[in-house]
């Protein structure tokens, strides 16, 4: 069994190391995005940037959040004696997101391809 010190140190490494994963593929997004923004014929549309942003911090909420909150332990949204509503809540709030980025996105996709 791991002291709580030692359960702590290894619950901020596996966070530190998430938070790096999240980082590296930040920065791949980026690359992809400056690669297709070099080529003229793509179509632009600010329903697919805006859609796709919320899509991707509603995806990193929803699994910061399980990873974080639930899997982990390292903390809450708000401690206390309702901490796993706030912590429930959190991760509706990643699904709307995720959902209204989709929504974003889909008519996009569809003018795109006529």
């Amino acid at each position: 069994m791991l002291s709580p010190v030692k359960g702590m140190e290894l619950n901020t490494l596996g966070d530190g190391l998430f938070h790096l994963f999240d980082w590296l593929l930040t920065l791949l997004g980026l690359g992809l995005l400056w690669r297709a923004g070099q080529n003229r014929s793509n179509t632009w549309s600010g329903n697919i940037l805006f859609g796709s942003l919320l899509l991707g911090a509603g995806l990193f909420n929803f699994v910061e959040g399980i990873i974080d909150h639930h899997l982990l332990g390292i903390h809450h949204l708000k401690p206390g004696i309702h901490q796993g509503l706030w912590d429930l809540g959190f991760l509706a709030s990643g699904i709307l997101l995720i959902g209204i980025g989709l929504i974003l996105i889909q008519p996009a996709k569809l003018e795109q391809s006529t």
